[in-house]
């Protein structure tokens, strides 16, 4: 019972934050709601001072929630589904190659330069923090997040081609961020890892590989059914089966989970509603997955703004954050740039389509959901502080700058 208190609070505080919002801030609904959090979080400490036991409560309610278990078991298998479900895999498969290396060369890439660079000003302000612990805060903070990419980007008018580069990223680069975040935290922790090339590729075959196989399958099982009904109910309920059986499969099957639901989505939206389905069952289908993608991210934004209450002494990180901040920016520029010098295949990206993907590349609820579980005693503090640092800046000021940011150069580019 105590789940349903808790999952009507945030339904409520949605409902409210979209209706202001929408009302009077006009922002992007994921952008508004996570603004309007942050702000009644910090107005909650401020009354604190006055009223600690209010404060206390609801600090007790966000940490009820177990965000990581929520996200990465929940969510996240339900919002890939429903972004992956849009997206045209002709569209993919002319910018297959971009998205491949961005997805696991660019991640790899991000995540060294990351952790070196913050190791080493970490070691210039005196602050002693190993290395690998360094890498485990560059391996969870390196993918860009599909939800906030996909809920944010889907309306700040980039061209077809840049728009598929970056959701198709998003959509993919989350298997290879997490199986290389289990390794380095395992690292990190002190426990044998076997990091041999033939283990971890290995690994990779069997979670990334897997994944996908299993998406397509699931994918592929579920457009025959539905091509042997005609009933708009049930063929939303098999894709909602999908998803959830789905995602027990790959619990069992240790594989990942994200690419799976990635996979089976780009079939059910394009071999599916090519193949199988009436008019009014597209419209139905997208209807409800429209809706289910509306109302969990007005939900994942909005912990994410009340995450902060459960940050200690989180303005103490100050200096880290915005450090950690110009470190993000500056890996993503690199993880970007040196592979299309690295590897001819790639093709070279004008200036334009190289800062659009450095701005565009967003951060967002897996980076929480990920420094959330790496031990205390690994100085989870600093590491946890310095992603909320780059995730407020990620979400506020890159998304709400990226859709203006475009347009001008589209504008000049005219001029």
């Amino acid at each position: 019972m105590e789940l349903y208190y808790t999952f009507s609070i945030l339904i409520v505080l949605s409902a409210l934050f979209s209706y202001l919002n929408s009302r009077y801030l006009k922002l992007p609904p994921a952008i508004g709601i996570m603004l309007l959090a942050m702000l009644t979080s910090i107005s909650i400490v401020i009354v604190g001072k006055s009223y600690p036991q209010f404060t206390g409560w609801v600090s007790d309610l966000i940490a009820s929630i177990d965000f990581p278990s929520v996200l990465m078991g929940a969510m996240l298998n339900f919002l890939l589904f429903a972004g992956a479900i849009h997206i045209s895999m002709a569209d993919l498969q002319k910018q297959k190659t971009p998205i491949l290396i961005l997805s696991t060369v660019g991640v790899v890439l991000s995540t060294f330069i990351i952790g070196s660079l913050l190791y080493a000003i970490l070691l210039a302000l005196a602050v002693n923090v190993p290395l690998i612990q360094c890498l485990v805060f560059g391996a969870l903070i390196s993918p860009t997040d599909p939800l906030a990419v996909i809920a944010i980007l889907k309306k700040a008018g980039l061209s077809k081609p840049l728009e598929v580069k970056i959701s198709g990223e998003s959509l993919f680069n989350d298997g290879v961020a997490v199986l290389l975040f289990a390794i380095l935290l395992q690292l990190a922790q002190g426990s044998e890892v076997d990091i041999t090339f033939k283990h971890i590729a290995g690994l990779f075959v069997q979670e990334a590989v897997g994944g996908l196989a299993i998406g397509f399958l699931l994918g592929y099982i579920g457009s025959q059914g539905i091509k042997r009904i005609n009933d708009y109910q049930v063929t939303v309920l098999i894709t909602v089966a999908i998803v959830m059986g789905g995602y027990l499969i790959t619990r069992f099957l240790h594989i990942s989970s994200p690419l799976t639901m990635a996979a089976a989505g780009l079939v059910i939206g394009n071999y599916g509603k090519a193949k199988a389905m009436s008019a009014i069952d597209k419209d139905y289908l997208d209807k409800f997955w429209e809706m289910i993608d509306e109302i969990l991210n007005a939900i994942l934004f909005l912990i994410i703004g009340f995450e902060i209450l459960l940050i200690p002494d989180i303005r103490q990180y100050w200096l880290i954050g915005c450090i950690s901040i110009g470190i993000v920016l500056l890996s993503r520029l690199l993880s970007i740039w040196l592979p299309t010098r690295i590897l001819p295949s790639l093709g070279r990206f004008d200036t334009k389509t190289l800062i659009v993907l450095v701005w565009g590349g967003l951060r967002g609820g897996v980076s929480v959901a990920l420094a959330l579980t790496i031990d205390p005693h690994l100085n989870q503090n600093l590491f946890l502080s310095a992603t909320y640092y780059v995730v407020v800046f990620s979400i506020l000021v890159q998304g709400l700058s990226i859709g203006k940011f475009i347009s001008l150069m589209n504008s000049r580019k005219k001029a």
